[in-house]
């Protein structure tokens, strides 16, 4: 008889999303290893960075490669939504929490950073920071601005992430991705579209991973880069919890300035808080909700409009449901 995983469910959840999601998860259970951990009404809060959020109806962490095929074939097979999270920033969970399931690529197999001469093959799962150290560690130079993004490579990847002039794809040489059938492509980045924090092909794709293109350096200049890097961030971001930008750049002025002009710096909806260190940075200034959140958002974009003829558009990807749709 197949050993399938235990799937854990909360005790006071009593609804029709909660026999569903018993349901899901243990059809998903028959299909995978019992080293894939499978839970129902998995709290999201902690694992954003900006700590709101419902819970996931059902939360999958794959083992490997072929258990997170199997799950997204059972999803696409049995139209089942599903949601990949990688660290949890740049995104916002509403209240209600995300129906369907919510794929983790947490497990080791998909953090390994593995150095190729003068490339890195890194899995989607491995931290950015862990990256720019490791490119460090062997004298290589191109990826230091890594090592302030708060994510994991494949979070990078889907948003082309960037930071201190740099950007995603502009270290990436190829990525791998695996499509809503199971199989896996690898690509070069010069056949991969891509725009300001927004890769699209990966909105409908996971990415397993990407081969980082570097280039020698001495140990010393890397790391001064590094540090001057890290000075800079810690100087003007704050050190609350955030999902990082909250909006993106719009063409005629950075976000975070105009909303510094706006007077709106330690403006407020309940615990949710635009950072006095930077403008485009909302905290958690302690039990805020992702409801304060949106509300503060709503206002800066509504001000924005009426006084200065902008429209902000947001860099952090808002999921989930209100609690009364949930």
């Amino acid at each position: 008889m197949q050993h399938v995983p235990a799937v854990i469910c909360a005790d006071n959840i009593l609804s029709s999303s909660m026999q569903n999601a018993e349901t899901i998860a243990a059809e998903l259970a028959a299909r995978v290893s019992d080293t894939t951990v499978i839970r129902c009404h998995e709290p999201l809060a902690r694992r954003t960075t900006l700590r709101v959020g419902g819970p996931a109806d059902v939360f999958v962490e794959p083992s490997s490669e072929a258990d997170l095929a199997s799950a997204i074939k059972y999803c696409s097979a049995n139209g089942v939504a599903h949601l990949t999270l990688g660290r949890g920033s740049n995104l916002l969970v509403r209240d209600g929490g995300i129906r369907g399931v919510v794929i983790s690529l947490a497990n080791e197999c998909f953090s390994h950073i593995q150095v190729d001469g003068q490339r890195l093959r890194c899995g989607a799962g491995a931290r950015l920071k862990n990256v720019a150290v490791e490119a460090r560690r062997n004298n290589l130079s191109g990826v230091e601005f890594l090592e302030g993004i708060p994510g994991s490579v494949g979070g990078a990847l889907r948003m082309n992430a960037g930071a201190m002039g740099g950007e995603t794809f502009g270290a990436v040489e190829s990525i791998r991705v695996m499509d809503i059938a199971g199989r896996v492509h690898e690509l070069p980045a010069g056949q991969i579209i891509v725009e300001y924090r927004c890769c699209p092909l990966l909105m409908d794709r996971i990415a397993l991973g990407a081969v980082f293109k570097c280039a020698p350096a001495p140990r010393e200049d890397i790391e001064r880069r590094m540090s001057q890097f890290n000075t800079k961030r810690w100087e003007s971001q704050p050190a609350k919890p955030s999902a990082g930008c909250t909006f993106k750049n719009p063409p005629t002025i950075p976000a975070g300035r105009l909303i510094e002009e706006l007077g709106l710096k330690g403006k407020r909806v309940g615990d949710a808080m635009v950072s006095f260190e930077h403008g485009n940075f909302i905290v958690n200034d302690g039990k805020a909700s992702a409801r304060d959140v949106l509300e503060l958002i709503g206002l800066i974009q509504r001000k924005a409009r009426a006084e200065r003829g902008v429209e902000l558009n947001t860099e952090v990807e808002i999921v989930g449901e209100d609690p009364g749709d949930a």
